[in-house]
């Protein structure tokens, strides 16, 4: 997307010389220079405000949240400034910015670096939300967001940064607010968000051997939230388990 269209650039915490906490945006400042991936001064309210200021001005920013358990030091920039805009201006403008951040459990990394708190996220009216469960979805829901003009939430799952899927090195899309059927199943459906996808299909597995055919879905995003999907699959089964590793 930085080489399709000038707009886009990379901003937040040790994003460019040291590529990211987790290596995700390595290479990016070799290839597109300081004034595209830029580093940023330890201060989420900084961030997130120079962020939502650049995208009113027509660029589209990628903001990274290190951590989204941090979002408390800059919350007010984005729920009350970046979502508002669009409603503030008559739907004139939005703010066509990404919010990379990344939540969950499991690498020990201590309860200020491990949870998952998407769903305050999802609370707020103007804010997209989205959950990727693997990498295939993650490039194609990441292209969407930036495209998209309204700011958008993307949570990564640091526990999934290691696995591995095929991905095609063409560009392409996925709608957001479209869950994907992972697998069919006709006794129960499990809904499952990010990592516990993954765990929720090698349940699904074993189950399988005891006679219980069990449907998964991802929903891929949950704002917007395809209900009718997984309604269809419950209409199906009659039985509906949600996993989620956020708190209830």
């Amino acid at each position: 997307e930085m080489r399709n269209d000038e707009r886009v650039f990379v901003m937040g915490e040790e994003v460019a010389q040291y590529q990211g906490a987790y290596k995700v945006t390595q290479g990016l400042l070799d290839e597109f220079g300081p004034k595209r991936v830029i580093d940023t001064p330890i201060t989420e309210s900084a961030i997130m405000g120079a962020a939502a200021g650049a995208a009113l001005t027509g660029l589209r920013p990628i903001a990274e949240l290190m951590f989204a358990d941090f979002f408390g030091v800059c919350f007010d920039q984005v729920y009350n400034q970046a979502a508002k805009f669009r409603y503030m201006f008559g739907g004139q403008h939005g703010a066509p910015m990404v919010v990379r951040t990344m939540v969950g459990a499991g690498m020990g990394a201590g309860p200020q670096h491990s949870q998952a708190i998407y769903p305050i996220f999802a609370h707020i009216p103007g804010l997209k939300v989205v959950l990727p469960s693997g990498a295939y979805d993650a490039k194609g829901l990441l292209i969407q967001s930036i495209r998209d003009n309204d700011p958008v939430m993307f949570c990564e799952h640091k526990m999934l940064y290691g696995e591995e899927e095929e991905v095609p090195e063409e560009s392409y899309q996925i709608p957001l607010g479209e869950a994907r059927v992972v697998r069919e199943g006709s006794d129960v459906t499990v809904v499952a968000l990010g990592r516990m996808v993954h765990l929720a299909v090698e349940a699904a597995g074993e189950l399988e051997e005891q006679g219980i055919s069990v449907a998964v879905i991802d929903p891929r995003t949950i704002s917007p939230l395809d209900v009718d999907t997984i309604l269809d699959s419950v209409e199906e089964t009659g039985r509906v388990v949600v996993v989620d590793e956020a708190t209830p």
